[in-house]
């Protein structure tokens, strides 16, 4: 009985030691959480810090030169009345001393005349009269009254200070949090969707704009993904199994200028991009392999453009853009298979469902009852795939998916029911007359 109580008393502790060490892990995740958002605190009030002194720098920088710049048009102006006021005046001084130059040469002349001897007093007299006839003495120059010349002044008030005043007191703001955050990251096949939403009700945002870069490089810089009024975006063409940093901003109702960022997010995605298959006869492939255009290079018949690899899956989402098209018909086909390599000019056959142009949808070759819309350029043909349950099947277990396909603003649902399992399917498109460009994603 007393080992019993030992091992029991032991037991106890051991169980004691374990929720401690568990509780001590709790904590320590809880205490990096804490530090984290303390790290975010403080470095994004530094980032602030250093953004309001920075652009109040530059601002002040600005608002001095143009001060500067104002001033020195003003001066010039002054300078230039001076200059055209002032050379007709000094012309006629000119003239003036000009004259109190011949009138001072003419008084010594007259005295002269006055003091010499009684034998040249007639001469001088003589001389002295044609000149002073010449000089005209009763001609005098005008001079401009002072109500005439420029009086230069300059007109200011303080409306521009209180202008001033008033903008500056309403410039800038601080906000504690960003109107918008990011929502949730969802990897897609050579992409990330990203989905963010408002967390400020009272913030009318008119666009949203996203951004994004990789995480990894501390020097890159953001690049634009996205501009626009809707809540989400899948980011294409990145790299799988690297890290990426997402962050969205809105512009407010009526305004210029964009929100503050939301706190970086990481995304990345696993799975590869889907491609099409290259060497198809009819097709034309873009550089990444997701665009292929059904030119008229052959006259006949062409097979199908298969996917160059199983690379959908339960659970995801299959989207085919169409972003030209040609003429329509009832052969052409858009869908997911489960083998890649069956010859045919068309996915309506068995193992395989597609959607036509004309919106008429097949299932194992057969034409169901409910149709979706016409496709037409800008339209997007989705489909949405998950495992139902496993079903028995002549011994081997058969496998029911319910599929989703969607065009337009209509959807329609079914089961389909297969043989064997697949754990990835193919997908791929048909169209008997050239000028069709699809792009998958």
């Amino acid at each position: 009985k007393r080992g019993l109580e030992v091992d029991l008393l032991l037991q106890e502790a051991k169980e004691s030691i374990e929720a401690a060490q568990n509780y001590r892990s709790e904590l320590q995740q809880r205490l990096h959480g804490l530090n984290q958002a303390r790290k975010q605190v403080r470095g994004s009030s530094g980032q602030a810090r250093d953004a309001l002194r920075r652009h109040f720098t530059e601002l002040q920088a600005a608002t001095a030169r143009l001060l500067t710049e104002r001033l020195d048009a003003l001066l010039a102006e002054v300078d230039a009345i001076e200059a055209d006021s002032i050379k007709p005046l000094d012309d006629c001084q000119s003239v003036i001393e000009h004259g109190v130059g011949q009138a001072d040469e003419l008084l010594r002349d007259g005295e002269a005349a006055l003091r010499c001897g009684l034998g040249e007093k007639e001469d001088k007299l003589g001389s002295f009269t044609k000149k002073a006839l010449h000089i005209q003495l009763d001609s005098l120059p005008e001079v401009p009254a002072l109500a005439d010349v420029p009086s230069v002044s300059a007109q200011l008030d303080d409306s521009l200070l209180g202008l001033l005043r008033e903008g500056v007191s309403r410039h800038g703001s601080v906000s504690s949090r960003p109107p918008v955050q990011i929502e949730e990251l969802q990897e897609r096949p050579g992409g990330v969707l990203v989905r963010w939403c408002k967390v400020d009700e009272d913030f009318a945002a008119a666009d949203y704009r996203l951004q994004y870069r990789r995480s990894s490089s501390g020097g890159s810089q953001y690049e634009d993904a996205y501009i626009g009024r809707d809540c989400e975006f899948l980011v294409l063409h990145l790299d799988p199994h690297t890290d990426f940093l997402f962050r969205v901003c809105a512009r407010g109702e009526g305004r210029t200028e964009w929100s503050p960022w939301s706190v970086p997010q990481t995304g990345f995605t696993s799975l590869n991009a889907h491609e099409w298959r290259p060497g198809t006869d009819g097709y034309i492939l873009s550089s990444r392999r997701n665009i292929a255009l059904r030119n008229d290079s052959t006259h006949t018949r062409c097979p199908v453009l298969y996917s160059n690899a199983p690379s959908y899956y339960c659970g995801q989402t299959l989207t085919f853009k169409i972003t030209a098209v040609g003429l329509m018909d009832r052969l052409d086909s858009l869908g997911v298979c489960i083998d890649g390599d069956q010859q045919g000019a068309t996915l309506q056959r068995d193992r395989a469902v597609c959607v036509s142009t004309n919106g008429a949808v097949f299932v194992n070759g057969k034409e169901m009852t409910n149709q979706l819309p016409a496709v037409t350029v800008g339209s997007s043909v989705t489909f949405d795939m998950e495992l139902v349950h496993l079903i028995p099947h002549n011994n081997h277990d058969g496998f029911k998916l319910r599929v989703t396909i969607g065009s337009g603003n209509r959807e329609v649902v079914f089961d389909w029911l297969l043989e064997h399992t697949a754990d990835c399917l193919y997908f791929g498109c048909s169209f008997v007359h050239s000028g069709w460009k699809v792009l998958v994603f």
